[in-house]
């Protein structure tokens, strides 16, 4: 790194410049702070963005588990734990952006809440969120959390939920692992039955939200609630 010009070296572009004239390759170094022999802190960096499927992505911080990271030659524990630290509090931190204190009467507000958090997940994972009567914020949970295509969740587990938040609005949301969010035909099955159920506790069900890669599908939006 030393061998690099002054304006080259992260710490010293950061410095006059800001962060936001990092490279992720950059902005990655200046976490490790050190390489190894024969490969600096950048060439390292380059390896993780390179590693989830070439395409050189912060994406890969997310979908690589510590072992995996501590693969390339460069990261150890230590390096690996910060990495998946950094990654979850980037999540969190987009969760806090949002403001909850609003009614959520679209699905693009809701689909934001949650996109960072579900999108990068390499398992099924089924959520509620729980409104008010002015579809305010209550709260939200994981029903459950399953395989790489399935996460079953029962109507049952869903009410007693919404019933334990005092909710008067509910809307499901789950991730396709794979990326594409449209719809399958078990998920316009449980939607359906959700839905029922709900209008015979007077809780409803508002939407179904269905979230990918860098997409999400709203089943009301689709005409299939």
């Amino acid at each position: 790194m030393r061998s690099l010009p002054p304006d080259e070296r992260p710490y010293e572009k950061c410095l006059s410049f800001g962060p936001e004239i990092l490279s992720d390759s950059e902005l990655l170094a200046v976490i490790l702070k050190t390489g190894t022999i024969g490969r600096s802190s950048i060439d390292v960096s380059r390896d993780i963005l390179r590693l989830h499927d070439g395409s050189h992505s912060l994406v890969a911080l997310h979908k690589k588990s510590i072992e995996e990271l501590m693969l390339i030659n460069g990261i150890g524990k230590v390096k690996a734990i910060t990495l998946k630290c950094i990654a979850e509090m980037a999540k969190r931190m987009g969760r806090i952006s949002c403001d909850v204190t609003k009614s959520f009467n679209r699905p693009s507000q809701i689909a934001v809440l949650f996109m960072d958090e579900m999108r990068y997940l390499g398992h099924e994972e089924v959520r509620l969120l729980c409104l008010n009567g002015a579809n305010r914020y209550i709260a939200d949970e994981v029903l459950t959390s399953g395989t790489v295509d399935q996460s079953p969740v029962s109507t049952r587990d869903i009410f007693m939920s919404a019933i334990r938040h005092s909710a008067v609005n509910i809307v499901l949301l789950h991730n396709h692992p794979g990326g594409d969010p449209t719809p399958s035909e078990n998920d316009i099955l449980v939607t359906k039955k959700v839905r029922e159920a709900g209008e015979l506790m007077d809780i409803k069900l508002l939407d179904h939200i269905i979230i990918g890669s860098d997409s999400y599908v709203s089943m009301k939006d689709n005409g299939m609630l």
